[in-house]
């Protein structure tokens, strides 16, 4: 059956896609803003670092170069500045001046190298440059030493902290997408099953599957759910196949006898036929008849009658052999279709057990008894007839023979040449 679907122009995505798409619109802002304020945190705390130990560094040169502040000597001065920003690595450019803001000392590092420049653009950026401090002498201000930072410290310390971010940040993401992973596929299984579970049905039309239990407890109600309804489903479906077995056993069998009935038997014998003729082997057909059955019906009542018929069908079963076949006809005609034989006494030998089998009375309701006879004709295919009606037809004549001279049963005669 073909399912009509409502035109969308939105693209239809599978839901662990979207589970997906909301686990990584939710989570990965959330980690971003993380990795962004922990950065923003570690530079002010490095920055700080960084200036601290510059203003420690300064106030150390100050306290050395007092003295040849207090004298003006430029060479003491200057080499004193030399040695301690030589010694130091932190210090790119240092400036002394004397009281009147003159200058005394300077000295920059005199490496340039590309990392140096980064280095130092790093710490201009982070850092108040240059760093101002005073010099002064038994509590009076005598001059001024500027420095400025190099930054290698603060980059190297910035550079390992933002791999470890980077790590961090990296390790999350991993963490969030397995986590992510986990939920999902804790979801989709349960879904994924019932949807398995009713494409199946709504394939094969079988209802005895169910739907295994779920730890989500959502889930699980809902599975709990669908199997409830495929239960009811599941009796339905075996209520209507009982109704509709009941149905095509009522409209190819007797009801009161349980035989089956005229249309089973001939396409039955249709069937038989075809296969004989292929086969070249023989079969034959039993015309059977109740003899005085109107008088049982008439003296005994329609209740006595039916269980002539229900006796006689008991008997006749018992004479058949495995694959034959015997139906009611209607009224008190019975046939019976023998499958395979070799020559016509195979069929009066049949026709010989079933009047032998009426030697012994049929029981009658109220506990009587009563002794009831047949007639039979017997026709075979090839040598009588080869299809159905014919057949059927044959056998009938040859039953009124016999009831007419009452012989109990009779063969009928060969067909003459050119008969059908």
């Amino acid at each position: 059956m073909n399912r009509r679907r409502t035109p969308s122009c939105a693209p239809r995505l599978p839901l662990h896609q979207l589970l997906q798409r909301a686990q990584l619109f939710s989570l990965l802002p959330a980690i971003g803003l993380t990795f962004l304020s922990l950065t923003v945190t570690g530079l002010l705390a490095l920055s700080s670092y960084a200036e601290h130990n510059l203003q420690l560094l300064a106030r150390s040169l100050s306290y050395t170069l007092e003295a040849a502040v207090v004298f003006n000597d430029r060479a003491a001065a200057h080499e004193s500045l030399e040695q301690i920003a030589t010694a130091s690595e932190e210090i790119a450019e240092a400036r002394v001046l004397d009281r009147n803001g003159k200058l005394l000392a300077d000295w920059s590092n005199p490496d340039d190298r590309p990392a140096r420049h980064i280095e130092r653009s790093v710490a201009n950026l982070l850092m108040q440059q240059p760093l101002t401090l005073p010099i002064t002498h038994q509590g009076k201000v005598i001059g001024e030493l500027q420095l400025s930072s190099q930054g290698s410290a603060l980059t190297r310390f910035l550079g390992n902290g933002l791999l470890s971010l980077l790590a961090c940040l990296l390790l999350s993401i991993l963490i969030t997408l397995y986590g992510s992973r986990r939920m999902r596929k804790a979801i989709m299984t349960p879904l994924r099953r019932l949807s398995e579970v009713a494409h199946a049905i709504s394939r094969d039309r079988t209802f005895e599957q169910r739907v295994p239990t779920s730890r989500i407890l959502e889930l699980d109600e809902l599975a709990g759910d669908f199997n409830s309804l495929l239960d009811e489903l599941e009796t339905w479906q075996n209520h209507l196949q009982r109704e509709n077995a009941s149905l095509s056993h009522l409209a190819s069998h007797d009801a009161l006898t349980g035989l089956p009935n005229r249309a089973l038997f001939e396409t039955t014998l249709a069937r038989t036929l075809r296969e004989s003729l292929a086969k070249d082997h023989k079969c034959a057909v039993l015309f059977i008849d109740c003899n005085r059955f109107k008088e049982i019906n008439d003296n005994l009542g329609h209740s006595a009658g039916d269980a002539v018929l229900v006796g006689i069908a008991k008997r006749l079963r018992l004479q058949l052999r495995a694959g034959d076949l015997v139906a009611r006809l209607g009224g008190d005609e019975f046939a019976i279709l023998l499958k395979t034989v070799h020559d016509a006494h195979d069929a009066l030998d049949v026709a010989d057990k079933i009047l032998e089998s009426l030697q012994q009375p049929l029981p009658l309701p109220d506990d009587r008894q009563l002794m009831a006879s047949l007639s039979i004709g017997v026709a075979l295919c090839p040598e009588h007839a080869s299809d159905p009606q014919t057949l059927i037809h044959t056998a009938d004549l040859a039953m009124y023979h016999a009831k007419q001279h009452r012989s109990g049963r009779h063969l009928a005669p060969p067909r003459r040449h050119g008969q059908h």
